[in-house]
């Protein structure tokens, strides 16, 4: 105030003190327009116009996160409080408003900056794949919340002029309240930090959890839920730190193995299980996946024989090829010879302890694809297949009766 007093007087002015604080008000409002016109409709409308033109992923995400315009924000009050301690007397009432909503005003816009800088740094990341391994979402929301509470400090003690170390000690006394209110971002954030330590979950991951009835990919991991798709496209979310406490299953281990899981049976009905006949021997050694191994197992069988009472009449002192074990070695052969199944994982087709539901014999196999829908066609061609020619060995599929096999039966009962 005293040096444009001295200004005016020199043009012969002798302005009062109202009237000079006005005019101080006046100039750095004028000032403060002209610096928020400059940067805002100038200096940034060109800077968006050259990112909009150009195809750098970069320019845009910095241009999208308002960046540029929260500096500028935080520049204009750094020139309102340069102004304020130039033009107004020091200690005066004026000066301490001014400076201290100044002050204030850079506090805030230089908090709202760091955020737009963590934003810049979450979207750029998504370019690497180093960086999916990390809950970097997570992470960065623990940091803006940790630095909004210090921030929130510094603009309180600024406020009640008092040291920002007096309420931090204070805030011990303060600490069970503060467990309390900030229970789930503190798990959240160590759940984070566990999920990226240990490996266990990154984002597009399938993951299976039932008991939060979630079961598909990964969309986002935050500070406090975790979000999944499901594949009826309805959205789960879970709670970051129950992914540490509670048992789920990823399975990125099967995506990165490059082969998908089989383990289905079909049920054989018992009373069609018995010996081959020589004419059915005979007919299933036309097949060109069985000719091998049945030249193979008869030789063995004949070995076998000619060492005991081969003249008797009973089976019990021989031993016979089964219609139901060749129809396992033939599954076994088709799974080897099948184009779409892996050869360098295990497969294997093998009988299950009988139940009321028949003997289930069971195809292990992993295919050479994870993509659903192929994988999916991959098990219904080949269990179309064994469903078709499980008939060809004299067996048949176990089937609970049907109301019209209940109905077909009276039929014939009746009288």
């Amino acid at each position: 105030m005293q040096q444009l007093t001295a200004i005016l007087k020199q043009y012969g002015i002798e302005p009062d003190p109202t009237t000079s604080m006005i005019m101080i008000f006046g100039i750095i409002f004028l000032t403060s327009l002209i610096i928020h016109f400059i940067l805002h409709r100038i200096v940034l409308k060109l800077f968006e116009r050259r990112a909009q033109g150009s195809n750098r992923l970069w320019l845009q995400i910095i241009t999208g996160n308002k960046l540029f315009s929260r500096l500028a924000f935080m520049l204009q009050g750094m020139i309102v409080n340069l102004q304020a301690v130039l033009w107004l007397q020091k200690g005066s009432e004026a000066a301490q408003i001014l400076t201290t909503c100044a002050q204030l005003w850079v506090m805030l816009y230089a908090l709202m900056a760091f955020f737009s800088l963590l934003d810049i740094i979450a979207g750029l990341s998504h370019r690497f794949t180093f960086a999916a391994q990390f809950p970097l979402k997570g992470i960065f929301q623990g940091v803006k919340l940790v630095s909004a509470i210090v921030i929130g400090i510094m603009m309180i003690s600024l406020l009640i002029g008092k040291s920002p170390a007096i309420l931090i000690s204070g805030l011990g006394a303060m600490a069970a309240v503060l467990m309390l209110v900030f229970k789930d971002p503190i798990l959240g954030l160590v759940a984070g930090i566990q999920l990226s330590a240990n490996a266990m979950l990154k984002m597009g991951d399938w993951l299976e959890m039932p008991k939060y009835g979630a079961d598909g990919a990964v969309i986002d991991i935050g500070l406090t839920t975790v979000k999944v798709q499901n594949w009826d496209n309805t959205i789960t979310t879970i709670p970051t730190y129950a992914l540490v406490s509670d048992a789920f299953k990823n399975w990125s281990g099967m995506s990165a193995s490059g082969g998908r899981r089989i383990k289905r049976c079909i049920n054989i009905d018992t009373t069609s299980i018995r010996f081959l006949s020589d004419e059915e021997q005979e007919k299933l050694m036309q097949a060109n996946l069985l000719k091998p191994y049945m030249a193979a197992r008869q030789q063995e069988i004949n070995s076998w024989n000619d060492r005991g009472d081969s003249a008797s009449s009973t089976v019990l002192n021989q031993r016979r090829m089964t219609n139901v074990g060749t129809f396992r070695a033939y599954l076994t052969e088709y799974l080897r010879q099948h184009p779409s199944i892996r050869r360098d994982m295990t497969q294997m087709v093998r009988q299950l302890a009988p139940g009321a539901d028949g003997l289930p014999v069971e195809v292990y196999a992993f295919t050479n694809t994870v993509a659903w829908l192929e994988y999916e066609n991959i098990q219904c061609d080949i269990f179309d297949h064994i469903f078709a020619v499980v008939g060809e060995f004299g067996l048949r599929v176990h089937q609970t009766p049907t109301g019209s096999d209940v109905r077909a039966i009276a039929a014939v009962v009746a009288p």
